[in-house]
């Protein structure tokens, strides 16, 4: 019987989609699902009514709800990452869009969307191959329309132009660039991924100026990211040697000596940096995580205050204490710092790093006992009453809860709801 109901909500929210009535749409989703939290293709149509309405991160949710228990539906892959677009997360999109390909090579929507994608972070030729592939398959599918509007879309894009052999080339001149302006771009360029192009920029303006100390600096930083920390310290060496006596140059070579083992090494070049730059919150995370490789608890906790000191938003202060409470076994500090961190990860749109936050979260968190599922029904039922039986009201609570504080179970959910409607109300 509630099977036949959760069907019936089901079909009057797809009656209400079609009138594009979408609010009404998810209600109707919302009281198939209470009925039945299994209804997998009633949480794809609330992702989809959501999305339509602009409310992406509940659609984002939804699609997760299907692929957890679907783990192979090519429509919600594809769905996701018109989401993950919408909220600016290029690499999840990517990722979710390759997934549908893998899953259905012949979606040419899919390989449309792929190349929106590449275009956007950049990947020209990747992007015309991915718009020829879908031009393609419209045309073998008879979809003229869509096929125009793809091969529109190519007309737009050039290759990028060939750079072999350059004669001649010259660093930009102060009026169009600064010259910091122009190590600042290289070293962006490198941080978006691009490090083989900053690095053969770098040596380039190295062929021209062997002295220039801000160059290896500037080259020492992109072979970290390169993970080639003993030729990175040598590029710091060697402009110090030259007298860019930089407090930049010190962390950064700290940093790599940290990388190599050389946890001594690292805080004696945080300490000359510190010395330098006292209010460099960075310089402190960074000699916090020295101090925790030594098992120095107490100093790198101390280290991380100062930086939030600093800068209250450092979301790797949070999220480096947060991994020293987890060593120290205080937990409850742990999961505070985590879904601090994860907060403001979420805010800069940091998606690999709020995501790693959330690995950590989930490390730590026992979820409830199954012998506990009574209880849980009780507090479904407080909530209940404390909304006026009006369920999505308490979901659309719960959502916003999960947003605020990410990797929890449903029942500290719930039970902090219950909370604050009661706090708020005085009930």
């Amino acid at each position: 019987m509630l099977t036949v109901m959760g069907q019936e909500f089901f079909e009057q929210g797809l009656i209400k989609v079609r009138s594009k009535d979408y609010a009404g749409a998810i209600e109707d989703f919302t009281r198939a699902l209470e009925v039945n939290p299994e209804f997998v293709e009633a949480y794809y149509q609330r992702g989809l009514a959501y999305y339509d309405l602009g409310h992406i991160p509940q659609a984002v949710f939804d699609y997760d709800q299907v692929l957890q228990r679907n783990p192979y539906s090519v429509e919600a892959y594809y769905c996701r990452a018109l989401a993950r677009l919408a909220l600016k997360n290029l690499p999840g999109a990517l990722k979710d869009v390759d997934r549908a390909i893998e899953l259905n090579s012949c979606k040419a929507a899919a390989y449309n969307l792929k190349g929106v994608i590449e275009r956007k972070l950049g990947n020209i030729q990747s992007a015309i191959a991915s718009f020829k592939k879908a031009a393609e398959l419209y045309l073998e599918q008879k979809d003229t329309e869509n096929a125009k509007l793809v091969l529109e879309k190519l007309k737009q894009l050039k290759p990028p132009q060939q750079t072999f052999v350059v004669e001649k080339p010259q660093l930009p001149t102060r009026e169009i660039i600064s010259e910091q302006d122009y190590f600042n771009a290289l070293l962006e360029k490198a941080e978006r991924g691009n490090t083989q192009e900053a690095m053969e920029d770098l040596n380039w303006v190295l062929r021209a100026d062997s002295q220039d100390g801000k160059a290896y600096c500037c080259r020492g930083v992109v072979y970290c990211k390169q993970g080639k920390y003993r030729e990175a310290i040598a590029d710091f060496n060697t402009a110090l040697q030259l007298n860019f006596d930089a407090a930049v140059v010190y962390r950064n070579r700290g940093k790599a000596r940290l990388q190599l083992g050389d946890n001594q090494g690292a805080i004696a070049d945080f300490n000359q940096a510190l010395k330098m730059q006292p209010d460099d919150d960075l310089i402190y995370v960074a000699r916090g995580n020295a101090y925790q490789a030594i098992g120095h608890y107490l100093g790198a906790i101390e280290d991380y205050n100062k930086a939030l000191e600093i800068n209250s938003h450092s979301a790797t202060a949070f999220y480096n204490r947060g991994l020293c409470y987890v060593r120290m076994e205080e937990i409850p500090q742990a999961i505070t710092d985590f879904q601090r961190a994860a907060s403001i990860y979420c805010e800069k749109q940091d998606w690999d790093n709020y995501q790693q936050v959330l690995d950590n979260l989930r490390k730590i968190h026992s979820p409830a006992p199954v012998n506990q599922k009574n209880d849980y029904e009780k507090l479904r039922y407080r909530l209940l009453r404390l909304v006026g039986g009006q369920w999505e009201i308490a979901q659309r609570l719960i959502e916003q809860a999960k947003f605020y504080y990410p990797g929890m179970s449903e029942e500290w959910y719930i039970e902090t709801v219950i909370h604050d409607l009661e706090r708020d109300f005085g009930k």
